[in-house]
């Protein structure tokens, strides 16, 4: 299908219908050429001194017949263009099909995945198969160019049908044969009426080309008529039988024109006109009658009187017949293009004066059309209803109009509210510019498919969760114990941390293979404590030593809970493994340098007691001095922005303030944009200092950091200038990291625009990751837990930095920039994220000499996941909101934002301002199917302790957490429970609104 253009599909495409439906355009052209011929075989002297207006005039009404037809055959070649009613196959030269269109799918039931790479001999009978038909056709293809037929075919499952088949050549712009094109059309329907219908279009496609134009020349004064060969193809007189006077031409007038014809030609030969025209019945040899249009020029001697007539007889017989079936035809389509569900229109594409297209005109639709689209546009400009359209429209329908390349797609309108799945073509004179527009309104599956997408978007981040969870922190397996049962079932983690076979765990153990792998000190205690819990019921924490897979024993502390019956009967008890070992050998360090200081003499022990107070005392000093240093720094950087940004937003609330008191609107929208501005850029400030205190809210997940970092090097060259190289270096066989894909991204682009800044005339990025082992001293000196770690640096040829500078590098609100290039932020936030994620961050430099920022991270065991970011929802609004909340915020704005954004969607609200009154509705009666809740609340209980409390009495209560601080001030040390979610402030008002709405869902 690549070699073969669109015109030449298109040519083939109209040379099927012209042989399958005989439009007989040829034969109107034929009839055109054989006016000319039988003027010049009726004599030198009559066709010379023809009338050449009289010829012109009947050219011009053939045309204009023509012409019609022509119009109405591009308006079905568009229609024709935009449903797949034919099939059409290519195929290689053996015959091995290559290409299937959606016509061959409806036509034959096979797909095209079904069908490419088989043999087309599919598609032929058994008896075609048995004789070798699809050879044959290949080689009559190849010997006459084109080869037309009508036989029967193979639909899927066997059934025949009768099509009409049309077979070219296809040939490469080398003449090299490239294979063969074949299009069918399914006409079992015609076939089957009979073939007397067949028989009755053979004839009158015969009796149309056999239709010819009579010339005469009637000498006037011996009344002698001389007749072209015409008179026989057209009306069946052998010449050499007519009688060659001019009654016997009279005679076969209908008897009821005969007079009035007679007439006509009278008063003109015998009075001063020079021209005849006139129509009548003309009785043909068969005794028929043709309904014929005579016109005639009289040739008069010098005194005035007639001598010579000459003239032409045409047939309107056939003519009256196009123009019928040309009504036909076009009410035919018309009832197809009023009946069909596809939306379909002809459209005009208007053009500036830089051939740019600016608006289009609908000349056509039908009623589909103000179906699918919502309003009748026939006879208007698009951009009388839609002054705001989308460029993307009139850019499409310009190219479709100037090129002829057909266009299919799917795209959103604003100005419709809907998505349209449209197909263009080009139709008429290209210099016309209109296209027809077949589409259908598809609206409702791409809101299903958003849903559907929304709905995996949701759990796949919910398993994401729950696998972060335990591959982030010292979390190592999962249990969920069926007490009824006494069926024990196990992850993977728990049972790699109890030596087991992973896939035991998940069948079921008991608690005895469990309790096999515990320290034989410990086993006892672990019994009486399991038995505890599950007498009382509750929650569950318990530390003792197991045999790891190594056959070294560890401590790990178990966390559960056990859930009872509404009998006190206990029903399960899930729970969690924590490693231990590390916190637990540092309390064991700290009890031997306990006792090993007691064991010092007292002597000893008094100086290294007075000398340890003054070094204290001294380390206090100057750590107060440096803290008291470092908050003057944060405050005046904080109190600068602050004041920048909240001079932004008051100046901007007083002005609309004023403008509304002096009727003025034209400018609120554009303060009110500025406040906004405003407030995003002080709450982007309050993420970057969340970062470096490490308490924003990370989402991390496994990546491949050398994928993550190809990625944005097309990015980071972009930023930084075609004056500065950027190269990379992958580590092979990197390790994966567990990390905010995201805040990983935004810490190395600011570490190469800070290069960037640091090399002013030029130089090179390298960006670099390695695999890195740390013990020992190194671990100790770069602050970090001994362990693998993976390394990602970014290392300039820049200016360099002092110590001094490195001193203070990562201090909130420093920076060697210019007042006004620099926040202080950028390397505070990305020190923050890196411990934040269980790394440290290192600088290397030295003046002159270039920079080396190094991120280390904990390596995460497991396969990473893409290092693209995942995609975020799109925020809905319900339609209609049921349900009744429970707010509970001591901030009144914030209440009263709430109270109003939710109110307005149709909620049932009741709020409180403590977290005392909070708990009592909570107590009460009143039901209640969400709880949005502040976690910094006053009344003796923040937040989640009044959600815990409330969910005592209200199980499974669900909660949103809206904090302006971190998640982890909601959590604490506990991870969420089901149902609870955590909204940072600030937050959009959409997202809100979707938040709530995608909670009261589940």
């Amino acid at each position: 299908m690549k070699d073969l253009t669109r015109e030449a599909l298109e040519a083939e495409v109209v040379r099927l219908r012209t042989v399958l439906e005989n439009a007989g355009i040829c034969a109107e052209q034929q009839t055109r050429r054989d006016v000319h011929q039988s003027v010049c075989r009726s004599g030198c002297q009559s066709a010379s001194e023809a009338d050449p207006l009289t010829l012109q005039a009947l050219a011009a009404e053939l045309a204009a017949s023509q012409a019609a037809l022509t119009s109405s055959e591009a308006r079905q070649r568009a229609v024709f263009d935009s449903i797949t009613e034919l099939a059409i196959i290519l195929t290689d030269p053996a015959g091995i099909i290559t290409d299937w269109n959606l016509g061959a799918e409806q036509v034959m039931g096979w797909s095209a995945s079904e069908m490419l790479g088989q043999s087309s001999e599919l598609i032929f009978t058994e008896t075609d198969r048995a004789t070798g038909r699809a050879k044959q056709e290949m080689d009559d293809v190849l010997r006459h160019g084109r080869v037309t037929n009508e036989r029967w075919h193979l639909r899927k499952g066997g059934q025949q049908f009768w099509a009409s088949e049309a077979m070219s050549p296809l040939y490469g712009p080398n003449s090299s044969h490239l294979g063969y094109m074949k299009i069918l059309h399914d006409h079992t329907s015609e076939h089957m009426a009979g073939r007397a219908i067949e028989e009755s279009q053979q004839r009158y496609r015969l009796a149309a080309k056999a239709t010819n134009d009579a010339v005469w020349d009637w000498d006037l004064n011996t009344n002698h008529v001389l007749w072209n060969d015409a008179l026989e193809q057209a009306y069946g007189y052998p010449l050499a039988d007519v009688d060659s006077s001019g009654d016997w031409w009279i005679e076969r007038i209908h008897a009821e024109d005969r007079a009035r014809i007679h007439s006509s030609i009278r008063a003109v030969i015998d009075g001063s006109g020079t021209t005849w025209t006139g129509e009548y019945r003309f009785r043909r040899h068969d005794g028929t009658y043709a309904e014929v249009i005579d016109r005639g020029q009289v040739i008069r001697n010098a005194e005035g009187e007639a001598v010579r007539m000459i003239g032409a007889m045409l047939d309107l017989t056939r003519m009256r017949a196009v123009e019928i079936a040309l009504r036909q035809s076009e009410e035919r389509f018309k009832t197809i293009l009023e009946s069909i569900e596809a939306a379909f229109a002809i459209v005009q594409v208007k053009f500036d004066a830089d051939d740019q297209p600016v608006d289009y005109l609908f000349l056509e639709a039908n009623p589909a059309f103000e179906r699918q689209a919502g309003v009748d546009l026939r006879g208007k400009w698009v951009t009388e209803f839609a002054p705001d359209l989308e460029q993307f429209w009139f850019e499409t329908y310009g190219h479709v109009a100037k090129t002829g390349e057909p266009a299919s797609f799917e795209n959103y309108a604003e100005a419709f509210e809907r998505w349209f799945d449209v197909r263009a073509v080009r139709v008429g004179d290209p210099a016309e510019r209109q296209i027809a527009i077949l589409f259908s309104d598809v609206t409702q599956r791409r809101r299903a498919e958003e849903r559907l997408r929304v709905s995996e978007s949701l759990a796949r981040e919910n398993v994401q969760r729950v696998q972060l969870a335990l591959a982030a922190g010292a979390i190592i397996g999962t249990w969920n114990w069926h007490l009824p049962t006494d069926r024990f079932t196990v992850d993977e983690g728990f049972a790699l941390a109890f030596g087991l076979d992973p896939a035991l765990g998940r069948e079921g153990l008991s608690l005895e293979q469990i309790i096999a792998t515990v320290h034989t000190e410990d086993r006892e205690g672990l019994k009486a404590a399991i038995a505890e819990v599950i007498a009382r019921g509750g929650a569950y924490a318990h530390q003792y030593r197991v045999r790891r897979g190594d056959g070294r024993y560890y401590w790990i502390e178990a966390n559960g809970r056990v859930d009872l019956a509404e009998d006190g009967t206990p029903q399960k008890f899930p729970g969690v493994l924590i490693d231990v070992e590390h916190r637990r050998s540092i309390e064991a360090e700290r009890d031997r340098a306990t006792a090993a200081l007691r064991a010092l003499n007292e002597t000893l022990e008094q100086r290294v007691a007075e000398r340890t107070a003054a070094l204290i005392q001294t380390e206090d000093k100057l750590r107060q001095s440096q803290k008291m240093e470092a908050v003057g720094q944060l405050t005046g950087g904080l109190a600068h922005d602050f004041n920048n940004l909240l001079a932004g937003i008051s100046g901007a609330l007083e002005l609309m303030s004023l403008r509304l008191s002096q009727g003025r609107f034209d400018d609120i929208d554009r303060y009110m944009a500025s406040a906004q501005g405003a407030a995003k850029r002080a709450a982007a400030v309050t993420h970057r200092l969340l970062a470096f205190s490490r308490r924003q809210t990370l989402d991390p997940r496994p990546i491949d950091v050398n994928v993550l970092m190809e990625g944005m090097t097309e990015l980071i060259q972009r930023t930084v200038g075609p004056g500065i190289r950027v190269e990379t270096v992958s580590g092979m066989h990197l390790w994966s990291a567990s990390v905010d894909a995201s805040q990983l991204e935004n810490a190395i682009l600011n570490l190469c625009i800070n290069s960037r800044d640091a090399m002013p005339d030029g130089g090179r990025i390298t960006i670099e990751t390695s695999n890195r082992w740390l013990a020992g001293d190194i671990a100790r000196a770069y602050d970090l837990p001994e362990g693998q770690y993976l390394s990602l640096s970014v290392a300039d040829t820049g200016t360099g930095m002092t110590p001094a500078v490195i001193a203070k590098a990562f201090d909130p609100f420093f920076t060697t920039k210019p007042i006004g290039q620099g926040t202080g932020l950028g390397l505070s936030m990305i020190y923050g994220f890196a411990k934040q994620s269980g790394g440290q961050v290192r600088i290397d430099s030295e003046k002159g000499h270039g920079t080396q920022v190094s991120i280390f991270l904990p390596r995460y065991i497991g396969e990473a996941t893409e290092a693209a970011a995942v995609a975020t929802m799109t925020n809905t609004v319900p339609g209609e909101a049921r349900g009744t909340i429970l707010i509970v915020d001591d901030e009144p704005t914030v209440r009263l934002l709430l109270m109003d954004v939710l109110g307005d969607l149709g909620y049932t609200l009741i709020e409180a301002a403590d977290s005392v009154s909070g708990l009592k509705v909570l107590q009460s009666e009143v039901n209640i199917d969400l709880l949005i809740t502040d976690v910094g609340l006053p009344g003796g209980m923040n937040g989640r302790q009044m959600a815990d409390a409330g969910r005592e009495i209200r199980t499974g209560l669900k909660t949103l957490f809206i904090t302006g601080y971190a998640e982890s001030a909601a959590i604490g040390n506990n991870s969420l429970g089901p149902g609870m979610q955590v909204l940072t402030k600030p937050f959009a008002i959409d997202t809100l609104a979707s938040r709530v709405q995608q909670m009261l869902a589940l």
